[in-house]
Order: structure tokens, then sequence, then C-alpha cells
């Protein structure tokens, strides 16, 4: 059976169609990768520009489209920092001392604070910031970069995230430290995991500061600010030593009962915890000086065998000192 001239050049026409349609969703597939390649470079290739460079030691992590990074200046060094970017930035200040220096941030007057730790600050997606230190003592700081994106369903729309230089919020601060350590860490989490926690931090970040009736932390079960200042200063002090209980809830001059509880409700860990993090901390900052032998980083932080140091080490961030040591910028 013969097929007739109208049905052959019915049939071409069909075929040339289903051609044309496939090319214009490759090509469409195409300049949507390369638009999301785009996206990602502009939200996460640009962090913090430092300079001089060689002053700064850098840990840079990310994990589905989160990143954060570790940043340590040693003491009597002078740096400077910009960033302008489409992404959020939240530093946490967890050590340092500037003898001279200068924080700017659109928005916001210039400050001058000196004693940085324990602060944050935030600078919402398309703000400048820029800051400079002449550093009295050692400065290290944690950045996290989120996007704008994030958050924004359980955000009320007419939430308008500001700028913010060196406040305090222990919600928002056990927050970024969890997904820190998430991160670090490597636990086999998911993606949805770090979304929602992510879009947790996202939330607490609009919403710290706008309800000043809140108590003060002490009313609220908490350590008062004196207390949380005494207590870590003292860990600060003694960090390559067993630390008792006893000897924290003296210099809070609470009973153990009652400084566990208010520790934990101010830190999100107990005190046990928080000086083994702030140990490991230290430990990061003196791993990213290869001078430094791993037995020599175990000794310095007192333990007495290096094996000992390692368990510790990779139970808190999840890698042993010298996969930590490969990753240093």
């Amino acid at each position: 059976m013969m097929t007739s001239p109208s049905l052959r050049t019915l049939d071409t026409s069909s075929e040339r169609a289903r051609t044309l349609r496939h090319a214009a969703n490759q090509d469409l597939l195409q300049d949507r990768y390369f638009e999301e390649s785009e996206l990602r470079r502009d939200f996460f290739g640009a962090t913090i520009q430092i300079s001089p460079t060689e002053l700064v030691k850098r840990h840079r992590k990310e994990r589905c489209g989160i990143v954060t990074e570790s940043i340590y200046a040693p003491a009597r060094s002078r740096i400077e920092l910009r960033y302008d970017a489409p992404a959020h930035l939240l530093v946490l200040y967890e050590d340092g001392v500037r003898g001279d220096g200068e924080t700017s941030i659109d928005g916001l007057p210039p400050s001058r604070l000196r004693n940085l730790a324990n602060k944050l600050t935030f600078v919402p997606a398309g703000h400048s910031y820029r800051e400079w230190h002449e550093a009295s003592a050692a400065i290290r700081m944690t950045c996290i970069y989120l996007s704008p994106a994030r958050g924004q369903d359980s955000i009320a729309t007419d939430t308008a995230y500001g700028p913010r230089a060196f406040f305090e919020d222990s919600i928002v601060w056990a927050t970024a430290t969890k997904l820190k350590n998430v991160i670090e860490s490597n636990q086999s989490q998911s993606a949805p995991y770090f979304d929602a926690l992510a879009s947790v931090l996202a939330h607490e970040i609009s919403r710290s500061g706008q309800e000043l009736s809140w108590p003060t932390p002490a009313t609220r079960g908490g350590l008062a600010s004196w207390q949380r200042r005494a207590v870590t200063a003292y860990i600060e002090e003694h960090l390559d030593e067993q630390i008792a209980l006893v000897t924290l809830a003296r210099l809070a001059r609470l009973s153990q009962h009652h400084f566990c509880r208010a520790f934990k409700r101010s830190f999100g860990i107990p005190p046990h915890g928080y000086h083994l993090q702030r140990r490991m901390e230290r430990a990061k900052v003196l791993l990213s000086d290869r001078a430094n032998s791993i037995t020599d980083v175990a000794l310095i932080l007192g333990y007495s065998f290096s094996s000992s140091f390692t368990l510790a080490f990779r139970k808190i961030t999840g890698q042993t000192p010298s996969e930590f040591r490969r990753n240093v910028t």
C-alpha cells in the first residue's frame, strides 16, 4: 500500500517539529545550567577579602550549598577585610582584642569596639562591609555565608534583614555554631537537614533584636552576662587542663545543679562539651601552623598521648588532625 504525498509531507513536517522542539529544550537546559552555575559562583565564590593574605590562616568548608569559613589572625598583626556580595554574611568573633581598628557596614555608624570576643556581626546581602584590625590579641572568627532565599517561607513578607554590628544573641550563636560543627564534622546528615538548620538560623537572625521586651538571659534561666564572661574567660585560660565543675559553679556563684542547667541554657551544650569544643578550636589554630607537629599540639593542649588527642579531635570535627591539616588553605 502506497502512502499518499500529503501524508508523507505531514510525517516529514511532524518529525522536523519534534527535532526543533528537542533542540530548543536542549538549549533551554544548557542556558539554565549556565545560569545556575553563575548564580552559585556569585553567591559562594565571593568570600571575605583579606589583606595581607599571608598573615592569616583560613579554613573553608562547603556542604549542600552552605559555606563556613574559619579565619585566624595572630596577635600584633594588622589586617584589612572587605566584603560586598549577594549572600548574607554572619560573623562569629570567637576571640579577639584590637588595639585599634574600625568596622563599617552600610547603614550603620562605624564602630571602634576593641574587645570582639563572643560578639556577632550580620551583613545583609548587597551591603558593603569594611573592617581593619591592629590585633593586640589573636583574632579568631567564623564566617557563615547564607543565600537570601533561605528562610523566606518562614519569615513574614514585611520583614527585612538589617545590618548589625557586635551584638550578642545566645540563640543565634548556638544555632550558628551547631551548623558550623555539623558541616565541618562530615556527618552523614541529608541535604534537607542542612536546609532546615540553615533556614532556622536565617529565621533567628531576622528576629534577633526585634523583641526588645524579652527578659534577660538570667531571668529566662540562663547565665547573666557577668557570669558568662567569668566562666568563659576561666575556660580559655585553662584549656590545657581538666576543669572541675565545682570550680566553674563557684565562679558563677551557683550550685552545681543550677549552674549546669543555666550554662546549657546559655550555650546550648553542657560545660564539659563547651570546654572540649574550645579545646578543639584552639587545636585548629595550632594545626594551621605547620611548624607545630601533631604531637606538639597534643602536649600544648594537655594531652599526654597524641592518640588521645586524635580521638578527641575526630569526635568533635569528624576528621583526624592530619586530615584537617591537609584541608587548610
